[in-house]
């Protein structure tokens, strides 16, 4: 650990030494299965024949129902930006770590491990700003962080805009027009969450962030090649292998319900390595916090509720257990069997 880390085996071990000396779940420490996410090439929407576009649509729309994670080529986000957004995210989490905690950098965004944990398996080891769309081009928000700023703003209009168009095909996709996602979500809600794992040597146990669905339409992931995110496939963990020219795109869970199950809000997490840091930048596609929340179609396996109901049952839920429940809260009364499929 550098004098830019948090303290995070500081916390980690006061957990520990209150618990029993298990770490976590024996299913951690199973041998985990690489896997090939779906991957596919953007460039199939805007191709001439329409056979290609079509079949670009669904693939997107297969891999939304049956993977609810999936890669993508060609997405419009240059490696030149990447690589800048990268080195600036570098630069910000090698500043020392009484400065990120204390400085207000970011709309003071600062977050690092898990501070409402109980016992060593809710803890997260790992650091992150978690940034509003709203403030990406406050320029109060960045300090001495002055390169930061341009490469943020350029970034997350990247994000956005992709978010959008991913959004859009899933909607028109269950026969909703195009613009649903962009009458629903808010720049407000948007964010951006740039993450840092630092080496974990103690032990394998330790999550790097735990598992978790996504509270949100849908997240586009842009990580570097140390790897470490796992996802739930098939009732099992699977590591997923980085791919250093895609984007890793996830439903989450208001997709899930929105779309009465057909998407589906997969759980994931990610995993510490013992020699090297990782890092990566998520974007949060969200509605306004007073948008309505139903399925397209009945019968409604998810009752109504707004996005601001939606966030303060996790956040009540995880300050009270440790852990998110988010979507089972919401079912209907007896139609929990129509989620063919889904991981709840």
């Amino acid at each position: 650990m550098t004098n830019s880390d948090p303290p995070l085996l500081n916390h980690y071990g006061a957990l520990f030494s209150s618990h029993s000396p298990q770490l976590d779940d024996p299913k951690n420490r199973l041998v985990i299965e690489e896997c090939q996410l779906p991957l596919i090439d953007l460039s199939g929407l805007s191709n001439h024949d329409e056979t290609v576009r079509r079949a670009c649509v669904a693939a997107i729309c297969g891999a939304s129902s049956e993977w609810g994670f999936f890669q993508v080529l060609n997405h419009g986000i240059s490696p030149q930006l990447v690589e800048k957004m990268r080195s600036e995210q570098v630069k910000l989490f090698k500043t020392p770590f009484e400065r990120k905690a204390s400085c207000g950098l970011l709309n003071n965004s600062y977050r690092w491990g898990s501070p409402r944990a109980t016992c060593p398996k809710q803890f997260s080891w790992s650091e992150a700003f978690h940034v509003p769309l709203t403030k990406v081009s406050d320029e109060a928000c960045y300090g001495e962080f002055i390169s930061l700023r341009a490469v943020m703003i350029e970034f997350a209009a990247a994000m956005s805009k992709l978010a959008g168009l991913l959004g859009s095909i899933l909607t028109a996709n269950l026969g909703h027009g195009k613009e649903v996602i962009k009458n629903l979500c808010d720049e407000g809600t948007c964010f951006l969450r740039l993450n840092h794992y630092p080496a974990c040597p103690i032990s394998p146990e330790i999550l790097g962030l735990v598992c978790h669905t996504d509270s949100d339409f849908l997240t586009i992931l842009c990580q570097d090649q140390v790897g470490g995110l796992q996802l739930m496939k098939d009732s099992k963990w699977v590591t997923v292998k980085p791919n250093r020219d895609a984007l890793i795109v996830n439903i989450g869970d208001l997709f899930q319900a929105w779309s009465n199950g057909v998407y589906k809000s997969v759980e994931h997490k990610v995993v510490t390595n013992a020699k090297m840091e990782r890092y990566s930048i998520a974007y949060f596609l969200c509605p306004s916090y007073d948008s309505s929340i139903g399925s397209f179609k009945e019968p409604s396996i998810y009752r109504k509720f707004t996005f601001r109901e939606y966030r303060d049952q996790v956040q009540e839920d995880v300050r009270k257990t440790g852990y998110k429940v988010g979507l089972p809260r919401f079912l209907v009364s007896g139609r929990g069997d129509l989620l063919t499929g889904s991981m709840e």
